[in-house]
Formats: structure tokens, C-alpha cells, sequence
């Protein structure tokens, strides 16, 4: 992660209240798998999202991106 991007426990944790520890795990991992991997766009994947480069990489569409 670049220094000059939100962690995402900043991005979404510290915005949040959650009621119990269940809630937030359930809350957390479901807001990773529909934005932060799924619709988040990452320099380090070309400027896509982690589903969308690992989607392209396994069909042989991505090239040397990352260093």
C-alpha cells in the first residue's frame, strides 16, 4: 500500500459504530468482498480492481504490471 492511500481500517472501520463484535466482522468482511476487492481500484493492479486484475491474469490478459 502507497503511503499516500487510506488503510482501510481508517477508510471504513474508524467511520463506523457497530454494536458488537459480530456485527463489525460481518459488516467488515462483507464491505471487503462488494467495494474494497470487488468495485476499489489499486494502483499496484493497474488501476483495477483485485477481481477484475486476478479475473485478467488467469485468462492471460495482464502483463507485467506490478514490479
Amino acid at each position: 500500500m502507497k503511503a499516500s492511500e487510506t488503510p482501510p481500517k481508517v477508510e471504513y472501520v474508524h467511520r463506523h459504530t457497530f454494536a458488537t463484535r459480530a456485527e463489525a466482522r460481518i459488516k467488515i468482511a462483507t464491505w471487503i468482498a462488494d467495494f474494497y476487492n470487488a468495485r476499489r481500484l489499486h494502483s499496484i493492479c493497474g488501476f483495477k480492481s483485485p477481481i477484475d486484475y486476478e479475473r485478467e491474469h488467469r485468462t492471460g490478459l495482464t502483463v507485467g504490471l506490478a514490479a
